[in-house]
């Protein structure tokens, strides 16, 4: 674990924190203060938020950057409107995207990576709602309803405060450190989660939580019980996907960690298949992995799940959903 994962997720030595608070402690509280100044201007209407008539719109976001489950937040809530018949949405910028031009998909018509971006591609697989992918958001809102669509779900929309939203769930990382960036890795002040509507693994009785569950092997074996494997993971936080394998029974042979939304090279794909067959290895990686890696690279897939342990019914009265449609609970391992 890196001296930044260290600090971020409250396993830092003393020295490291002090020597951090120090040096990093100043810019961090620079950084807090623009997006404190920014929000205040947003609640005077001294920034515009534009409200798109015709739909519902509900943001998932967070506070902090990278590895909070937003996308199995949206996929969750995608097949959940669904199946309570609604016309679905997601509306994302596209993180990582190497295309800027504006984009309208589904699971059956999936464009290239490199044209949507992993997470939008991923969603769109996994949830059966249609992806529209663009830098405005706003200007996506307005196409989505002049589609049919009546339910827009924002993507890692907490702080992208012009398109206005009906609902705001917050994910809340309790590991997280509260301090901003670079200290640490919020976004904003933590005084800005009173802008939410519900927050997801809050701290009171009736929030809802909820938990990733393995629900299944793609490309590969049935389990992964005592099977050596090479893990790859270019995700935010890779430790928690390689301590997954570990509880399904994996033993890791070799594990490759790369950064959020990594493109792989040919010359690392090269060394990942000279890994696995040095240490007669199978190769496994994550969902949103796979999305990169480029067709006819064998690699197991980890398919995860969503599913609400508690506080269903806060979250169906935020939507306006009935609880009944909510997609069933996964059957499976747990995974962080």
């Amino acid at each position: 674990m890196s001296v930044i994962d260290r600090l971020w997720y409250g396993e830092a030595l003393p020295l490291e924190r002090a020597l951090a608070t120090i040096t990093l402690g100043p810019a961090s509280l620079v950084y807090g203060a623009i997006g404190a100044t920014r929000n205040a201007l947003f609640d005077a209407g001294l920034l515009a938020t534009h409200r798109v008539s015709g739909a519902q719109v509900i943001s998932v976001g967070n506070l902090v950057v990278g590895g909070s489950g937003k996308t199995p937040l949206v996929i969750f809530l995608s097949k959940w409107g669904l199946a309570a018949g609604r016309k679905v949405a997601v509306l994302s910028r596209g993180y990582g995207r190497a295309a800027r031009a504006p984009l309208q998909f589904d699971g059956r018509s999936l464009p290239p990576e490199p044209e949507c971006g992993d997470e939008p591609r991923l969603i769109a697989r996994s949830s059966g709602a249609t992806v529209f992918v663009d830098a405005n958001r706003v200007a996506a809102a307005r196409r989505a309803v002049a589609a049919g669509f009546d339910t827009l779900i924002l993507d890692d929309g907490f702080q992208h405060r012009r398109l206005a939203r009906d609902v705001d769930v917050l994910i809340r990382v309790p590991e997280a450190s509260t301090a901003v960036l670079p200290l640490g890795p919020a976004r904003e002040f933590s005084s800005g989660a009173r802008r939410a509507t519900v927050v997801w693994n809050g701290q009171g009785g009736g929030d809802p939580t909820g938990a990733l569950v393995v629900r299944g092997l793609r490309n590969g074996p049935a389990s992964l019980r005592n099977q050596r494997v090479v893990a790859v993971a270019g995700i935010a936080r890779p430790k928690r996907f390689f301590d997954t394998l570990e509880r399904l029974g994996a033993k890791l042979a070799v594990t490759e960690r790369f950064p959020d939304h990594h493109r792989f090279t040919k010359a690392e794909l090269e060394r990942i298949r000279a890994h696995a067959e040095r240490t007669q290895s199978i190769v496994v990686t994550t969902e949103k992995d796979a999305e990169r890696l480029p067709e006819g690279f064998l690699a197991t897939v980890v398919e995860t799940g969503l599913t609400v342990t508690q506080g269903l019914e806060t979250l169906a009265r935020a939507v306006g959903w009935p609880s009944a449609c909510a997609p069933v609970a996964a059957v499976g391992e747990a995974a962080p």
